[in-house]
């Protein structure tokens, strides 16, 4: 299980990721700018966690392929049909020599089908899911993002739920994951929404009692 944390969570009309920004090499904090969300398109979104290098290079490879299929047909994949091209390239590349290990979470808005958020594991098994994480980091989360989802969802209260998630990992994981960046997909687009760090927390607030 990787060392890095990214979360996801979908509403009924957007899809908010969140990752962790520390980069670090077996016990070595290396340092704690590092985003692990990139753009696909204007409409979706991938986060990523794993070996660094793999990391990159698997997400420009898709990123790439992407925009290629753009200019080619003149329009977007979708989504789901995004998630399904990730999910096989990296089922194809465990059985060769170049075998990536990355795990991640897809998310993106499409006019017809609305929100997807899907869950990709590091041996390129797909899920469309509702809520889903990563890392040491998602461990405490299940349970909180289970409790606190809600099918009517608004984006302020994901942002709340993301918190309390967040404040539980530093509460109760020995691994320093204190700054956060949060990226949200909607019928708008793709944006950055406030980060979250120890500043923005307010403990009292984030009580997990119902």
């Amino acid at each position: 299980m990787a060392l890095e944390t990214i979360l996801g969570i979908k509403g009924p009309d957007f899809v908010m990721l969140a990752s962790e920004t520390m980069q670090a090499k077996s016990l070595i904090f290396m340092k704690d700018d590092q985003s692990k969300i990139h753009r696909l398109s204007d409409f979706s979104m991938i986060a990523t966690v794993g070996d660094g290098g793999d990391t990159l290079q698997f997400t420009d490879f898709i990123s790439k392929n992407l925009h290629l299929y753009k200019i080619a047909n003149g329009y977007h994949l979708s989504p789901r049909a995004t998630a399904h091209f990730t999910r096989k390239n990296l089922a194809d590349y465990i059985r060769t020599n170049t075998r990536y290990q990355v795990a991640m979470l897809l998310a993106g808005y499409d006019a017809v089908e609305g929100p997807d958020l899907h869950y990709i594991d590091s041996y390129g098994a797909a899920q469309s899911i509702n809520h889903a994480g990563h890392g040491w980091g998602s461990i405490f989360c299940g349970s909180i993002l289970q409790r606190f989802w809600d099918q009517k969802l608004t984006q302020d209260q994901a942002v709340s739920i993301l918190k309390k998630c967040v404040a539980e990992i530093q509460k109760r994981l020995i691994i320093n994951q204190r700054n956060w960046d949060v990226f949200v997909v909607d019928g708008s687009g793709m944006r950055q929404l406030e980060s979250i760090n120890p500043a923005s927390l307010n403990y009292d607030v984030l009580s997990l009692n119902w």
